[in-house]
């Protein structure tokens, strides 16, 4: 069994979706300190054919406390408005725009729940039938951190193979995780183009919401298969 772990975001670039798409079970890491200045709630998307960030307003959010203990203030009025107004020529906005609607009317606004559904909302769209499950529903020890953590996630689960994001070759050791008897791979995106209106040129790594509103489900779907595991 295949599994990875990432902290919950709104939105996330492809890669995360890759990730997601490629496991068993995928854990929603709720049981962590937040990341002040991170990307978790907030991401790209273009406007007027350029990128520009938009950024989902929480409730008294603080690296001293926990994904779990946030909530979502934002009424996404703003973001909406923008979407209708950049996306409208897009050749898959009426669909993208509904799912996100029902993504945003979602009445827990708990972060980690509320990001979970969001998740599971696309992941319905798109026919994938990885099982999501919130770090704070495992029975484990949670005084361990970093790699200690992901590995005992890892055992009490029963996984014999863990994927993460590229970026974790920084972190995670193939041996260290050989020696604790799991396969370490990374997933490292391989960018494909596709049509964005208002562009000349192709920006690649903006938020999933992109992505939803220039593609059919069954190209989203080769997106997401296009990886190379390192």
């Amino acid at each position: 069994m295949t599994i990875g772990i990432m902290q919950p975001y709104f939105m996330p670039y492809i890669g995360y979706f890759q990730l997601m798409k490629a496991v068993d079970k995928y854990i929603i890491y709720d049981d962590v300190n937040y990341i002040k200045g991170g990307w978790v709630n907030r991401n790209n998307i273009l406007v007027n054919g350029e990128k520009r960030m938009f950024t989902v307003t929480l409730k008294e959010a603080s690296p001293n406390k926990l994904f779990n203990e946030i909530e979502i203030k934002d009424d996404f009025r703003k973001l909406i408005k923008t979407l209708q107004m950049s996306y409208s020529k897009s050749t898959n906005f009426k669909e993208a725009m509904s799912l996100i609607e029902r993504i945003i009317s979602f009445p827990n606004k708990q972060f980690p729940q509320f990001i979970a559904n969001s998740f599971q909302e696309i992941l319905n769209y798109l026919s994938i039938d990885t099982e999501l499950i919130l770090s704070t529903s495992i029975h484990k020890n949670n005084a361990l951190k970093g790699k200690e953590k992901v590995l005992h996630i890892c055992n009490t689960l029963g996984a014999n193979t863990y994927y993460n994001a590229i970026g974790g070759q920084e972190l995670y050791s193939k041996e260290e995780f050989k020696e604790n008897g799991i396969v370490l791979n990374f997933i490292e995106t391989v960018i494909q183009p596709y049509p964005q209106p208002r562009t000349h040129d192709f920006v690649p790594n903006l938020s999933m919401i992109d992505i939803l509103m220039n593609n059919s489900k069954e190209n989203i779907n080769v997106l997401l298969d296009s990886f190379i595991l390192r």
